[in-house]
């Protein structure tokens, strides 16, 4: 009886043990499967993002994507100008600034066939033709001559002058290169080509590389001048995209203000680096990035283009506690965009805009208030995110020259993403400097309405000539 009570408690114990396996392989199991589920969640709302719900470009939505976007209603209208529209005509080039001219007369009546005399009876109608000149290398030779001294027989070789290239590209030719290359974007081989094409001038890729070398140095203090200017501006847009360097990942900043845009490539895109790119004036326009918490939130407007994009997540939610929410937020937005839009047009002023705001604020939180109440994993911490920058919100309501969004970052990106998509990035520092240099003073002429090529080819003799190169501060600011 006795061993058979041994033999019954010791196969207990090995059930208790088996039993205590059991458990702790079905707990690691589930937690296995929570985790499982997650990571599949995760990448079935990385599979469902587009470009309604994300900031991917629209031109990564699939097909099928495409096909769900919102069709917009015809008006009905044919194609072109419509009734009342203002036209608009060729301007014609003013006359002092007409190569020729070459005067025009009748020889024959158009109604009796008679002769007629060439004296004019009113204002002639001007018709102007443009063309260019047949393109031909401008070719200056410095011959270095070398005279010996009548007194000590040393003999002393002539030196170029200040301002004369020590390479074969003057001026002009560098200016044009770097607009081939740091505007226009076409690759270093088909400048090559289309120097050869269109001027007649065989330059090859290492000429060409050192134009850029030197073109960018030269375009430094302009790159420093378009940077004071955003640092100073009442009101700075700020984004940023990846960057690449031989492949390695490098971070592409670009800060925007009205009158100038300033890019820089710097290697990753942490607060610190940022930091010293921004100043410590005015208001700040970005996403939530946490790299921009550093900014006073009373001086800080929140894109509502992302902001639009998370509540459409929510609208696609599985759960329709979310989807509900979703569809509010977004006709909350909705909603004040019209108004917004309405206070763009004139026809609602700021003051009666602030009245709304003030009405629709305390809805648009108390539904952020309890999507975050939802403990949810992707909504409840986005709501309560949300709330956190609620004072950032509402900014452009207040602040003159402050936009509801950061498009503009997105649009001065949009080119060099482009530049970028095509050239691979860049091989070297000096590559980052010329790419960055060329393109803040591009976008910030433009800004200015002023002429880039005459920008480019006046730095670039200033610069040769040992002068000072110009500015692109205006000089009313």
């Amino acid at each position: 009886m006795v061993e058979r009570l041994e033999e019954l408690g010791l196969r207990l114990a090995q059930l208790e043990r088996e039993n205590a396996e059991l458990r702790a392989a079905l707990a690691e199991r589930d937690v296995r499967l929570a985790k499982l589920t997650l990571e599949n969640a995760q990448l079935r709302d990385e599979l469902g993002k587009n470009s309604r719900n994300s900031g991917k470009p629209p031109s990564s939505d699939s097909p099928a994507e495409r096909a769900e976007r919102p069709k917009k209603s015809g008006s009905g209208r044919k194609p072109g100008g419509q009734p009342g529209h203002k036209g608009h005509r060729r301007t014609l080039v003013p006359p002092e600034k007409v190569t020729r001219s070459r005067d025009r007369f009748p020889t024959r009546c158009t109604c009796c066939k008679h002769q007629l005399v060439p004296i004019s009876h009113g204002e002639p109608i001007r018709h102007q033709t443009i063309d260019v000149p047949k393109i031909e290398p401008d070719v200056t030779e410095h011959r270095l001559h070398p005279v010996a001294c009548p007194n000590c027989q040393t003999v002393t070789r002539a030196v170029l002058p200040r301002g004369v290239p020590r390479a074969m590209c003057g001026p002009n030719l560098m200016a044009l290169i770097t607009l081939l290359v740091g505007v226009y974007h076409l690759s270093r081989r088909d400048a090559v080509a289309c120097v050869g094409d269109v001027l007649g001038i065989p330059i090859s890729l290492g000429a060409l590389s050192n134009v850029e070398a030197r073109v960018a140095t030269m375009l430094a203090p302009a790159h420093q001048d378009a940077s004071t200017l955003v640092k100073r501006a009442r009101a700075k847009h700020a984004d940023a995209t990846g960057w690449f360097r031989k492949a390695a990942t490098r971070t592409l900043w670009v800060i925007g203000s009205k009158l100038a845009t300033v890019f820089h490539i710097v290697p990753d895109g942490t607060r610190d680096e940022f930091k010293e790119l921004i100043g410590t004036l005015g208001v700040l326009i970005t996403d939530r990035g946490s790299q921009f918490g550093f900014w006073a939130m009373d001086r800080r407007q929140i894109c509502w283009a992302h902001l639009i994009r998370k509540f459409v997540v929510f609208s696609d939610h599985a759960d329709p506690r979310v989807r509900k929410l979703g569809e509010a937020l977004v006709l909350l937005a909705q909603t004040m965009f019209t108004k917004w839009h309405q206070v763009r047009d004139g026809t609602c002023s700021r003051a009666d805009f602030q009245d709304f705001v003030a009405t629709l604020r305390p809805l648009f939180e108390g539904h952020l208030a309890r999507g975050a109440e939802f403990r949810l994993p992707g909504v409840s911490g986005s709501c309560q995110h949300m709330l956190h920058h609620a004072e950032a919100l509402w900014t452009f309501a207040y602040a003159l020259a402050v936009e509801p969004t950061n498009n503009h970052a997105e649009r001065e990106l949009r080119r060099f993403v482009m530049w970028r998509k095509k050239s691979f990035g860049s091989q070297s520092e000096r590559g980052d400097h010329f790419a960055e240099r060329v393109m803040t003073v591009v976008h910030t002429l433009r800004k200015q309405d002023r002429h880039v090529l005459s920008f480019l080819r006046d730095t670039v003799a200033a610069a040769l000539r040992g002068a000072p190169t110009p500015s692109l501060i205006p000089a009313t600011t």
